[in-house]
This record gives structure tokens, sequence and C-alpha cells, in this order.
């Protein structure tokens, strides 16, 4: 039987568009996200409405995701790992998982004490770990840093979390930084010392903790009080900014970095650049109560109420590379 190709040219040169068009949609992106799914599902779900670019995400703890991208290695699915810790970052690329990123974009939105020396991983959202404390039973003025919170007019009325988060490990290794080692163990010895009660095993559970009366003063990450305030606006607890007279409070990061096996590398970049420009910054940040990274950009107004303060200018890379000595200090310090 003949066939007349004339009178199928119309839904072939339509059939070609189709695949055409088919080969022009963008490859799926990967993430491994140390970011809970609440979080970051939202600004997933926004890219992919305003660029097309689907997105596929992973969740779980830091160390388990930098594992298994080390396991993984170059059969790698995995484009972005984001963490929620600036030393997590810097032990990933520290184990050659995160490959360099070049970018105007990013080096002009992210400040240098907030990303990478080498470029590898960038902060996005960034959160103060500071004092808070009981209006009821302290006055603002009877504060001042952290090592101050050793001092004996503290005993039994601080409370701390669980030595065995990161946040406070990251904390400790910048106070190494500023005060060194044998500065730094006298200060931790004296948080032991002037404990309430057994550390937390989270941030909320402290607060709790001083509203309750059971301790008057403790560290705490920003987002987890603004967190605490949106659920009862009559909260007696307020946040006192550390070390204002010195180096200023201490901050960590949400960060990202593209890996270095990334499939995807070009539109991996592509992301964290949107990631850093003014309306996903607000988000990002907005949906944790978080400040933006990027500093030209407004915090959320319940964010903004807390008032203005002073950062430590140290860049938050040494969180990561003074980690192990900040472990090691805690235990000798009887930090649990």
């Amino acid at each position: 039987m003949s066939v007349r190709l004339g009178m199928w040219a119309p839904v072939l040169g339509a059939l070609a568009l189709v695949l055409a068009g088919c080969g022009k949609q963008p490859s799926e992106l990967v993430v491994y996200s140390a970011r809970n799914e609440q979080l970051i599902k939202p600004i997933f779900d926004r890219y992919t409405a305003e660029t097309g670019q689907k997105i596929r995400f992973v969740t779980d703890d830091a160390g388990p995701l930098i594992e298994r991208l080390n396991a993984e290695g170059a059969n790698s699915q995995a484009d972005i790992l984001l963490t929620v810790d600036a030393g997590e970052l810097w032990h990933a690329a520290h184990r050659g998982l995160l490959a360099p990123i070049q970018s105007e974009v990013l080096n002009a939105n992210v400040p240098e004490s907030l990303r990478d020396p080498e470029g590898r991983w960038y902060g996005f959202s960034v959160r103060a770990r500071t004092i808070v404390y009981s209006t009821e039973r302290v006055k603002p003025e009877e504060l001042s840093d952290y090592a101050a919170l050793a001092d004996e007019r503290w005993k039994g009325k601080l409370c701390l979390r669980t030595s065995k988060k990161v946040y406070n490990q990251s904390l400790v290794a910048m106070l190494i930084a500023e005060h060194g080692e044998a500065r730094t163990e006298e200060i931790v010895r004296g948080w032991v010392a002037n404990l309430a009660t057994e550390p937390f095993s989270n941030d909320t559970l402290l607060m709790q903790a001083i509203a309750a009366g059971q301790c008057d003063v403790g560290l705490v990450n920003t987002y987890y009080f603004g967190r605490l305030l949106r659920d009862d606006p009559n909260l007696p607890l307020k946040l006192f900014w550390a070390d204002q007279a010195g180096q200023g409070v201490h901050v960590n990061i949400s960060g990202a970095g593209v890996t270095a096996h990334a499939p995807h590398a070009e539109q991996a970049k592509k992301f964290l650049e949107w990631l850093s420009q003014p309306e996903a910054q607000a988000f990002f940040a907005g949906q944790n109560l978080e400040y933006p990274a990027n500093p030209s950009i407004d915090p959320d107004p319940v964010v903004k109420a807390w008032g203005d303060f002073k950062r430590s200018p140290m860049n938050v890379a040494q969180a990561g590379e003074l980690q192990a000595a900040a472990v090691k200090l805690m235990d000798r310090a009887g930090y649990r």
C-alpha cells in the first residue's frame, strides 16, 4: 500500500514541534536539604512557578546527607547541598563534596563573612545565637556578653541546650576564634558551674524553663524565640544582644553550595543566584523568622521589631574550622 506523505505533513510538523519543546524542558534539579520540608518546599515551588525549573529534594540531617554525598561520589544525582549550619557546609567543602562557584551575583548579594572564601558555599539566611532572659527576674543592664554568663552571679540561674547540637558547637568554635582555647574553656566551665538543670534537647524547652522560673537566662537561636513568641505574645522573655561593646553577636547561617559532581551545575548556580535576590531573600528568611543574608533586604516585621544589633565580623567558616576543637573543649569542661 502506498502512503502519501504530503497528507501527513501537518501532523508530522506538529509532532516535531512538540518533541523540540520537550527537549527544551528544564532538567530536574536535585537538592539534598537539612532544612525542614515545610521551610523549603514553598521556596522551591515559587522558583518552579517563575522559571519552569523542576526541583526534587531529599531531607535529612546534615551528617547523613554529607555521608550520602561522599558514598555516591561521581554517581550522585544531587546538584545542591543545603544545610542549617556554616560548620556543616565547611565540612562538606573540606571533604571535596562542593564545587567552587564563579558568580558576580552571589558575591555582590552575600557578604564576605557569610560565604566560603573559596566560593564553595554561600549563606542565604542568618540567625543570631544570643542571650534570652526573663523579663520578670532579670534587668537587661545586668547582661553583657557570653563570657559574663560564667560569672558567679548567674550560679543556678543559667539554662543551656545540649553540647551535642551543632549550633552550640559552632558558637563555641567562634568563641575560640575570638578568645583562644584557654579563655574559652574558662568561659564554658563557668557556664557548666552555673547550670540550673541538665542541658535541654532544644531551644524551645530551654525558653519554656525560663518562663516557668526554672532558670533566668539562656542562649538560643533567634528564630526559636520568634516561633515561641508567635504562639504566646505575652511570653515573659526578651532577647539581649550579646557583646555589643566587643565583637558583637555571633551569627550562623542556613546556606548552600553546588555539589562537586552536580549533573546540572549551571542550573544549580542559577537557582542559588535567584535565592540571593531581594524577593526570594525576604521569603526564604521570613519562612523561619530569620534575617536575610542580603544586607539590603529588611527582615520580616516580627524579626525587625527585635531591634538592630552589631554582628561579629568573623567569617562563619571558622565555625567549621574550629568545630573539632570546640567539641573536645566542651567535653573537657563537662558540658554535655
